[in-house]
């Protein structure tokens, strides 16, 4: 065979074979599905990738090309086997694919030898996950990977060095590896709060574990969330699941826990587990089963009506009615609010008045003027019922007032942001999203809420970024408990931006004139306010018009117990 028709035949059979798999048998027939998401049933579609392996006579280009290509194949346990057959037998040990990935545009990559042995690779980075599979978003940054090769005895090719981790292009990454929520508990211990990790699917169970006991919170997370297993507590390396139980077998020194504990740990077990559709959870030590219940949490869920302010009062629409909230609707006649936020026990409100200033209402009737200076934004508010105040103008003047005592302005708030577009507070109180301007360009941010040194302080961390806006924000509202809703005004449209946090987002085209957004029961039941009042409602990829004449399209902070 000659040279080119060996590369021509290296290139082709390079291509990935999808393989799908069910519990019904092999399909022949219907669309291909990246992969099962969260929380769908077992007997949904997989999908396997089956690249080859290194050919006979390949160039160091092709071999890098071939190793690059086999990120996609995990394999059983994770090991990246094939992968492996494009090193050196001295070499496949010390590479470490668990190290992260980095997620590209394939047809960007630019392969080049500059040397004998040796390839350079460029990519265009839009996204990187770390070994703890945490994801962070990239703004299409270039880079270049490199790699050295020798020739083995047989006089074939094999990669002697090369970075860790694995590449794959972004529309491979979510079939490969798939979401999973490790979940932590807020302040409290009332609300269970999702860290969002990417693991393959073939050691989903024993990564989650792994990560949640064994391993440290996404560094962004960390000073927010809680978790109930002690430090010196360690899980094994393995997670059996037979018939949808995991055993999760831990060390010897979780026996010193108490019962509250060790059920505040089957909770974040069960409901980690639960996104790898895990049904129930076994811990154990030395094969003996412990005694736990998982310890009940509140729901983040709002009801599924929407809540708005028209001429005819303030409540749930339902039709043509409107289903008053009990004291809250009352107050609401006596103020001119412009934004609307409840409380998840709908007994406290946080406003903003169409003088310009935030107010909060309590179920009593009474309301009171919090915050006057100038240019503020849409308040939320808090499981506690602090409300949280920031002028458009000034981010780091970002201050909460809470029920009793004096305002407290908040500790690094949006470190280098020149402006601010709108914010919100997550549902269990522990993340704080932000539409900001930095560096000349408006992004998503979100940073977790920690306690500081002082007794009642109240700090941001170091902000994630989420997004890139390709627009100005006009409003944010948290959708579920790991995903924030952005209404996006850009040139010539206006779009929804459905940003998960700790994974990629999407977008959907809303009405030109929409002017805020409110979430619904799920993802798919956002609602949005045009500035003619017009309620619209998703249906699919499209908006339908439900009701006129809203004032006020007001966001929930979760339901009463």
């Amino acid at each position: 065979m000659t040279a080119g028709r060996r590369l021509f035949a290296w290139l082709g059979a390079a291509l990935l074979a999808v393989v799908l798999t069910a519990c019904a048998g092999l399909p022949t027939s219907g669309p291909v599905n990246p992969g099962r998401a969260p929380g769908e049933a077992e007997g949904s579609q997989e999908v396997f990738f089956r690249p080859v392996g290194p050919l006979p006579g390949a160039t160091p280009q092709q071999i890098v090309e071939g190793f690059i290509r086999a990120g996609s194949a995990p394999g059983a346990g994770a090991r990246w086997e094939r992968a492996r057959e494009f090193l050196a037998p001295g070499f496949r040990s010390a590479w470490r694919p668990s190290a992260g990935v980095i997620i590209d545009l394939e047809n960007d990559r630019v392969p080049v030898e500059t040397g004998e042995g040796l390839v350079s690779v460029s990519l265009t980075v839009v996204g990187t996950t770390d070994a703890r599979g945490s994801y962070q978003q990239a703004d299409e940054a270039a880079t270049t990977l490199s790699y050295e090769l020798a020739q083995q005895d047989d006089g074939e090719w094999r990669i002697t060095a090369a970075p860790d981790g694995v590449v794959l292009d972004r529309a491979l990454f979510p079939s490969v590896f798939h979401e999973y929520a490790v979940m932590y508990f807020s302040p409290g211990w009332e609300y269970l709060v999702p860290d969002v990790r990417w693991f393959p699917t073939t050691t989903a169970a024993t990564s989650i574990v792994d990560a949640l006991v064994n391993r440290s919170k996404s560094d962004w997370l960390d000073g927010a969330v809680f978790s109930a297993f002690p430090e010196g507590v360690e899980a094994r390396p393995t997670v059996p699941v037979s018939a949808g139980v995991a055993e999760v077998e831990l060390t010897e020194s979780v026996l010193a826990s108490d019962t509250q504990a060790l059920d505040r740990m089957q909770a974040q077990l069960e409901a980690s587990l639960a996104t790898a559709n895990v049904t129930a959870v076994q811990m154990s030590v030395d094969g003996t089963p412990l005694e736990a219940t998982a310890a009940p949490v509140r729901s983040t869920r709002i009801p599924g009506a929407p809540l708005v302010l028209t001429e005819l009062g303030f409540g749930y629409l339902a039709g043509d009615e409107l289903e008053p909230v009990a004291g809250l609707s009352d107050v609401m006649t006596t103020v001119d609010p412009v934004a609307i936020q409840t409380s998840a026990d709908r007994d406290l409100g946080a406003l903003l008045l169409r003088t310009g200033e935030v107010a909060r209402v309590r179920d009593d009737r009474t309301s009171v003027v919090l915050d006057e200076r100038a240019g503020l934004l849409d308040p939320t508010i808090g499981p506690g019922g602090g409300v949280w105040s920031v002028p458009r103008e000034d981010p780091s003047a970002l201050r909460v007032f809470p029920l009793a005592g004096e305002p407290i302005d908040v500790e690094g708030a949006f470190p280098d942001a020149t402006g601010i577009e709108a914010f919100s507070l997550s549902r269990d109180g522990t993340r704080l999203a932000a539409v900001v301007t930095a560096g000349g360009r408006s992004v998503l941010w979100v940073a977790g809420v920690g306690r500081g040194a002082d007794e009642g302080a109240i700090v941001l961390d170091e902000p994630l970024l989420l997004s890139v806006l390709g627009g100005s924000g006009v409003d944010i509202a948290w959708l579920d408990d790991q995903t924030v809703g952005v209404l996006v005004r850009q040139e010539d449209t206006t779009v929804v931006l459905e940003q998960a946090v700790g994974g990629p987002g999407t977008t959907v085209v809303a009405p030109r004139d929409a002017a805020s957004l409110a979430g619904g029961t799920s993802l798919s039941n956002v609602r949005l306010r045009g500035e003619d009042g017009a309620l619209y409602v998703r249906r699919g990829s499209t908006w339908q018009q439900a009701a006129a004449g809203i004032r006020v399209l007001a966001t929930q902070q979760g339901a009463p117990q």
